[in-house]
């Protein structure tokens, strides 16, 4: 997937876009994050409430501000890992996304159709975020 372009530097689309507090601004799936534990940093954990009301249990699991964060949530049968990378482009910066759906037992196909749609739906929430970041910078 091609990367999404922020209008703002790297360190500050990393700190939006990395903080679990941020997340029901830009992120569709979610209502609310709930039981944050830790600073923004390595380890830290919440859980996303989602509007379909399943509760994945999220950690940040690498943080090299402002170049690299991945996460990883677990719910049930599956797993999940997202690595966003932010590279310099002018006065703003690009925003990569690697992602990695798993599922155990029959959950496994699920998991792999899920690994198809979730980028598509990870690429609309970063373009919100990147409106909304962009519409506070002005």
């Amino acid at each position: 997937m091609r990367p999404v372009r922020f209008a703002v530097p790297a360190e500050v689309a990393f700190d939006f876009l990395v903080d679990p507090a941020n997340r029901p601004r830009w992120q569709s799936s979610l209502s609310r994050v709930e039981r944050v534990r830790g600073e923004v940093g390595l380890g830290q954990t919440w859980v996303d409430v989602t509007l379909l009301r399943l509760r994945p249990r999220m950690e940040t699991t690498e943080l090299d501000r402002p170049r690299r964060w991945t996460e990883r949530g677990t719910w049930r049968s599956f797993a999940a890992t997202l690595t966003l990378t932010f590279e310099p482009a002018g006065a703003g910066c690009d925003v990569g996304v690697a992602m990695e759906v798993r599922g155990r037992g029959l959950a496994r196909p699920l998991a792999l159709l899920l690994g198809v749609a979730a980028p598509i739906a990870v690429r609309r929430d970063l373009e919100r975020a990147a409106r909304l970041l962009g519409d506070s910078s002005n």
